[in-house]
């Protein structure tokens, strides 16, 4: 028995938030784990190693999962996780919502044991779907299951936007063991999904033993220590009850409602204190869900009913008995105030008929009840006056009003005469009164703009010295520390004074609070707005703290249900403070700026603010220079703003690690990193001011870079007053860490004549680019943004994804601009560029019904001018099967056409790569002409239009120096694949790479590179792909690689593949650690059919480091591998390459002389016919050759083999 008593009393132990054992193995698996690795939180659940023991018990096929974030799947569900905030980070979501009925989705925790009276749950959600502009809105509930009594404790407020939302509960003192139940209930056909992630479990565990206690503190039963003002306030804080032991507090006059209202009084009127239960109330977002007497949902308390709607926004009052003038008389009482910014709960003390107000709390406190203590220093008798505001639909409660010892009962009972209600004035509850008796809309107040004859609706709002209050900023903390206002000459409620401020005055200062829990200090401002897209607050700040102190200002926006962090400062142990300058940005009414404090006080820390302004707050204040679009960013942002309402932000930089800027090479340049801490937002936006209607069109050229393994969407987008918004220019996924140039012609907005003679209306505008977090790994940059008169003139690079680029169509047939998702016409399932259904390009129908046989359609691009002696015009096709008809390109100057390419047929539904030199001295244009073949259907493409200076490389060739040639390099999120990247050999911190080349052997040479360390659990694969190459009887590929991987790493593997119709065959490969230098490689390539050279970067161990690096790749179709002159050696030094050049044509004939030689005589030796390559024999079609030591008979005396 003696067992048995051990086992349970280890099971009491377990899941009780108290490490009793020395590995913390009895709080894992609870709901939460002893704490999280990434985000270095004790008792947290991040659900990256598993689901913590919650379980699904849904009764339906609607249920919980531990789910992923799909960048596939873009849009539909959360598009990272709260934790890692990218798409490899895990979270708990519902699926398989009903059609056709309401249904409820129940997620359930293990058993947990105890917690104190301090505890806090946070947690992170993230709704979206189609269901959320639905009338009825999907509802998140968190609910405790004890005493076999479900009580909630949380739910989502009415309307809430997409994006993570914190939700904040507290279970109160539970003295038994309890479960969690987070429920979401769908109302039919709303096909919301819910992602639950970051369950944090702060202060429940009950305090351990102290020894020694502080001057105002005493001993509970069992060790802890606590403060004498909290022993009979109605909360176990000790956790063993001896803090409100009966005996002890038997001398307090204890409150709770069950019975009735003891000795005080609700006033009647229209508005009153109604008592009742959360059992009969309901569940209405507001109002409490239990008691605080009993934690119940069956126990009493009083709530402020209105007997009527019109009754919104009076005022009911509680009136205690008549109390005896004192000095040490207090009022401990539990206040819930939830639903409302607007309510209020006010208490105050009445003698003769004079109100003195001693504590007021205004706002929404959260689903909780509150702990208030108020102390009365009367010199004659009083009553206690109790008032409660309702706000809209929030609801004001109390509950366990407990009068001190010293408040004693006047016998008399002389009568005293209440005062009138103030909420009797000339205005309704949808006005506010001016101080001059007027009455003016409550929206009006709070807005920028002063309404009253006398200013006084914008006098509280939070712009303020403290002079004369509050300002308008009101204090909504639940815990021990509140924030109030102090003066300098003040001390403050601890030993020592508090000197914030060193100059005299008044300031708003962090104070000890009364409340039970253990939480950052709130304030907020009264209802904001609307605001204009320059507004900011300004502030002085001061704190002095230790590291875990900290002050913060959030922005919550009423209209989404979203509150962003704006600004942070942390403690440094010395005093730190200064003048700070913060974006509040554009924002619809109704928003409040929240004010957060958190420091020791018992540690003569301290926090502070004074002197709050705000700043070009007005939505029709246009700040200085809002009409400079053009912008280096070297002295700020010209006249583009970010949009401050998401967490994922452009940051203005000279660098830090991600390349230099395009203007100097050392200046400023705007940057985004998908990757950043707290960068959890879906887009970044930098916008234009509005800008008056333009006459003219206008062309916006700037410089831009896409770089990194996994990035997202760069989008140009035009916002018109009035009309939707309008993609004029956009690119996704790595362009390299190298600055190109992007144009967009922005249409003319003002008054001009149209077709049909028709005047357009005037129209003020903004252009926005936005960047998206549809890739996790990488950064995008901008720079050097100029806006000129007229339009751009001819693309030298087009996608199709915004337009056609000005290309033209005429003849029969019509050229479409669409996807495969919406197209109106059979064309390529995929583009070339995005590689899926949503991409765009250009498609004609060669049908004999839309093309007849013989009859054209042409495609006729802008002018291009002569910037080089050569250039080239390359392209990407796809013709159909079967009869597509043909498609002929021409080049035409001077109305002169010459036709310089044509075909009726290609193997394969895939896109084809096509490039012509173009050597002209006047402007000329490409026409793409498609002839109808009489078939029954068909069609011909175009995607991915590209001019470059300089004259077209052999197909698979490049030095990598201008572009990369056709190569190409997808990540596919479908695929867990990652993209190669291009640079130059100028470092970068994020992703090491060579330091020079190895054409020009120079910092400044270009070449593809990728950085082994990113291949992992969420991708194995980094794929650079060829264009389609024709089939090959002896061809040679030639290249030089780079494997920089640490000698004790063997994981890494590079390998060259074919890739055909018929399959994928590994033809070279080399692992692990080469040497720091360029290495030569040399593969023969033989292919009865079309194929693709791919080389892949793979590694079977994780984690892994190192970069593998490519250049100077040659693709030669005839002869064979032995016929080159140049035969790459095993080291390279890259400084000497001029020399090299020169030497390699002096020995070329020793060269090949040597080589010849060597090889005949291995051959001799190892008996084999001569004329076959030396290591190995010449793959037929897909054989599988691998290389693993790249080497020539070059270097020293001829190697050969050694016959076995």
């Amino acid at each position: 028995s003696a067992g048995g008593g051990s086992s349970s009393s280890v099971a009491e132990r377990l899941c009780n938030f108290i490490c009793d054992f020395s590995d913390c193995s009895d709080e894992n698996q609870c709901g939460y784990l002893r704490s999280s690795a990434v985000l270095g939180t004790p008792f947290t659940c991040d659900f990256e190693e598993g689901d913590c023991g919650w379980q699904d018990v849904s009764t339906s096929a609607y249920r919980w999962v531990r789910g992923r974030a799909s960048l596939a799947t873009w849009g539909t569900g959360p598009h990272s996780d709260h934790t890692v905030g990218t798409d490899l980070g895990w979270f708990m979501v519902t699926e398989s919502p009903p059609a056709k009925t309401k249904a409820t989705a129940w997620l359930r925790s293990p058993v947990m044991r105890e917690t104190a009276a301090t505890c806090e749950i946070r947690a992170w959600y993230h709704l979206s779907g189609s269901g959320l502009n639905l009338t009825e809105q999907p509802v998140l509930r968190l609910a405790m299951l004890y005493r076999d009594e479900v009580v909630g404790l949380w739910q989502s407020p009415e309307r809430g936007g997409e994006g993570w939302h914190q939700l904040v509960a507290y279970p109160g003192r539970i003295t038994e063991q309890f479960q969690l139940i987070f429920s979401l209930t769908q109302p039919p056909a709303c096909k919301a999904e819910l992602a639950l992630d970051d369950i944090i479990f702060s202060n429940c565990g009950l305090q351990g033993e102290q020894q020694v206690c502080g001057a105002e503190e005493s001993h509970c039963s069992q060790g802890s220590c606590l403060a004498r003002h909290r022993f009979c306030d109605g909360t176990d804080d000790c956790g063993d009850g001896s803090d409100e032991d009966t005996t002890q507090c038997e001398s307090f006059t204890l409150c709770p409602f069950e019975q009735g209202f003891c000795s005080w009084k609700a006033e009647a009127g229209q508005t009153e204190w109604k008592r009742n239960t959360s059992l009969n109330l309901g569940t209405a977002y507001g109002i409490p869900t239990r008691d605080h007497s009993n934690n119940s949902r069956t126990g009493f308390f009083l709530h402020v009913g209105s007997a009527s709607a019109a009754g919104a926004g009076g005022i009911a009052q509680l009136t205690s008995p008549t109390l005896q003038a004192t000095n040490s008389c207090s009022l401990v009482l539990y206040c819930h105030l939830h639903g409302c910014a607007t309510s209020s709960l006010s208490i105050s003390y009445v003698t003769g008929s004079t109100t003195h107000l001693v504590r007021e709390r205004t706002g929404d406190l959260g689903s909780c009840w509150v702990r208030e203590r108020v102390d009365f220093n009367v010199t004659t008798n009083f009553q206690v006056l109790i008032e409660g505001v309702v706000g809209g639909t929030g609801t004001v409660a109390i509950d366990d009003l407990i009068l001190s010892p010293g408040c004693v009962q006047e016998q008399a009972m002389p009568v005293i005469a209440l005062p009138s209600r103030a909420g009797a004035g000339p205005c309704t509850a949808e006005e506010v009164a001016c101080d001059s008796g007027d009455c003016i809309s409550a929206e009006l107040a709070c807005d920028f703009a002063e309404t009253c004859a006398d200013g006084s609706d914008e006098k509280r709002c939070g712009a303020t010295t403290f002079e004369v209050g509050a300002g308008g900023w009101h204090d909504v903390s639940v815990g021990r520390l509140h924030w109030g206002v102090q003066r300098a000459t003040e001390p403050a409620d601890t030993a020592q004074p508090l000197r914030v401020f060193p100059c005299p005055g008044a300031f708003l200062a962090l104070q000890a609070g009364e409340g039970q829990m253990v939480a950052a200090a709130k304030a907020r401002t009264p209802l904001l707005g609307p605001s204009g897209p320059a507004c900011a607050m300004e502030m002085s700040y001061r704190i002095h703290s230790g590291p875990q102190g900290f002050l913060a200002i959030s922005i919550t926006d009423h209209t989404t249900g979203t509150t962003h962090l704006a600004w942070q400062t942390w403690g440094l142990s010395a005093t730190a403070g200064g003048h700070v300058r913060i974006p509040l940005g554009e924002r619809p009414r109704p928003f409040q700026v929240e004010l957060l404090g958190l420091v020791d006080l018992q540690d003569s820390a301290s926090a502070a603010i004074d002197n709050v302004t705000f700043v070009q707050c007005h939505p029709d204040v246009v700040p200085p220079g809002a009409t400079e679009l053009s912008c280096n960013f070297e002295r700020g942002m010209c006249g583009w703003y970010q949009d401050q309402t998401s967490d994922f932000k452009w940051v203005h930089s000279t660098g830090q690690g991600q390349g230099s800027d395009h203007t100097t090479g050392s200046g400023y340049f705007l940057a985004v990193d998908p990757s950043a801490q707290w960068s959890r937002g879906q887009q970044a936006q930098l916008i234009t001011y509005r800008q008056e209607p333009a006459a003219a069109p206008r062309c916006l050229s700037f410089w831009y870079r896409l770089a990194g393994p996994q990035i997202g969407t760069l989008t140009l987008k035009l916002l018109l007053e009035g009309a939707e918004e309008t993609v004029l220019w956009t690119q996704q996924g790595t362009q390299g860490s190298i600055w190109h140039r992007g144009r967009a012609t922005l249409p003319a907005t003002g008054r001009q004549h149209g077709a049909w003679d028709h005047l357009t209306p005037l129209c003020r505008w903004q252009v926005a680019f936005e960047a998206l977090r549809d890739g996790f790994l990488g950064d995008m940059a901008l720079d050097d943004l100029a806006l000129t008169v007229g339009p751009c003139g001819a693309a030298l690079s087009c996608s199709f994804e915004a337009d056609a680029c000005g290309l033209a169509t005429s003849g029969q047939g019509t050229w479409l601009r669409q996807s495969n998702s919406t197209g109106t016409i059979a064309g390529p399932a995929a583009d070339h560029t995005t590689g899926t259904t949503t991409g765009h390009y250009m498609v004609v129908g060669t049908g004999r019904g839309s093309l007849p046989a013989g009859r054209a359609a042409a495609l006729t691009s802008q002018p291009y001018q002569p910037s080089a002696p050569a250039q080239c015009l390359a392209f990407w096709y796809q013709l159909s099967t079967g009869t597509p008809g043909s498609l002929g390109v021409f080049v035409e100057q001077s109305g002169v056409r010459r036709k310089v390419m044509g075909m009726s047929a290609m193997e394969g539904d895939v896109w084809h790569r096509s490039h012509i030199t173009v050597q002209q001295d006047e402007d000329w244009q490409a026409i793409f002409e498609v002839v109808g073949a009489g078939g029954d259907h068909g069609y011909i493409a175009l995607d991915d239009l590209h001019v470059l200076d300089g004259a077209c490389p052999e197909p698979a060739s490049c030095d990598f120096e201008w572009d990369t040639c056709g190569w190409s390099s997808p990540s596919d999120p479908r695929l867990h694949s990652f993209a190669w990247g291009w640079k130059s050999g100028v470092p970068l911190a994020k992703y090491p790479s060579p330091e020079q080349d190895h054409t020009l052997g120079t910092r400044d040479g270009h070449y593809v590179h990728f950085d082994i360390s990113v291949l992992g659990p969420g991708g194995t694969t980094a794929r650079l792909e060829s264009q389609h190459l024709p089939a090959a009887a002896d061809s040679c590929l030639w290249f030089w690689y780079h494997m920089d991987i640490p000698e004790h790493l063997s994981g890494g593997e590079l390998r060259v593949m074919l890739h055909s119709a018929s399959g994928q065959r590994t033809v070279w490969s080399v692992a692990g650690h080469q040497s720091r230098g360029w290495r030569g490689g040399v593969v023969p390539v033989q292919s009865p059919s079309e194929f693709q050279i791919i080389f892949e970067v793979t590694t079977w161990r994780w984690p892994m480091e190192g970069t593998v690096a490519l250049d100077d790749i040659v693709y030669s179709t005839g002869g064979g591998c032995h016929s080159s002159l140049e035969v790459p050696v095993e080291e390279k030094s890259s400084s000497s390459f001029v020399a090299e050049v020169v030497l390699g044509l002096l020995l070329a004939i020793i060269v090949l002389a040597l080589v010849a030689a060597g090889g005949w005589y291995c051959l001799k030796r190892r008996g084999l016919p001569s004329g076959m390559p030396v290591e190995s024999s010449a793959p037929q079609g897909f054989d599988n050759i691998t290389f693993r030591d790249v080497r020539t008979g070059v270097k020293g005396s001829p190697a050969c083999p050694q016959p076995h």
